[in-house]
């Protein structure tokens, strides 16, 4: 696997590196000890995944709060996305910031999303499946999230929201004098 930094602290994008013959292609998607050399979770506990029908589709901005904060490992299994993450822990140097990345079923790229970053995805085409690893189980009494077109995160959608849940529409917003999130 090749791991690349984004501009965002902790958070990386993650290629791999396929070995094929006549058969196809074999690569590894995780791999415990490198995932710990690059001091990234290397424990999952669950995986999950989703599909969407329309190109446009919004899911999150989604996180856990403590003591449940997850890391994530997501991938684009069918079709193509736009992934976004936000940093939400207080002491990061990219606290706020977000990243966009394409991640496709061509690409075959995966997004290592840490412990205290929201997390979120627009579809681009029709007929999109993501699949993630999740580093520890749902809590609904940790669940939060953030408001896809809140003005202080800036966040420019690459496509008008054609479909999103009645929860992920009326996350809060933040303000710039709450409290940190995590």
């Amino acid at each position: 696997m090749i791991f690349r930094k984004t501009t965002l602290q902790d958070a990386w994008l993650i290629e791999i590196e396929p070995r094929g013959d006549e058969r196809g292609f074999f690569a590894r998607t995780m791999c415990r000890n490198e995932f710990a050399a690059h001091g990234m979770v290397s424990d999952y506990v669950q995986q999950n995944m989703s599909t969407s029908t329309h190109a446009g589709t919004l899911r999150g901005l989604h996180f856990q709060r403590p003591p449940h904060t997850e890391a994530k490992l997501v991938r684009c299994s069918r079709g193509a996305i736009i992934d976004v993450i936000v940093d939400l822990r207080s002491g990061s140097p990219s606290y706020l910031r977000h990243e966009a990345f394409e991640l496709t079923a061509m690409n075959r790229q995966q997004l290592y999303v840490p412990p205290g970053f929201a997390h979120s995805f627009q579809t681009l085409v029709d007929n999109v499946e993501v699949s993630y690893l999740v580093s520890a189980a749902y809590a609904p009494e940790s669940e939060g999230g953030l408001r896809y077109d809140d003005p202080l995160l800036g966040i420019a959608w690459p496509m008008p929201i054609a479909a999103i849940s009645e929860k992920d529409a009326s996350w809060p917003l933040l303000k710039a004098d709450n409290r940190p999130i995590f």
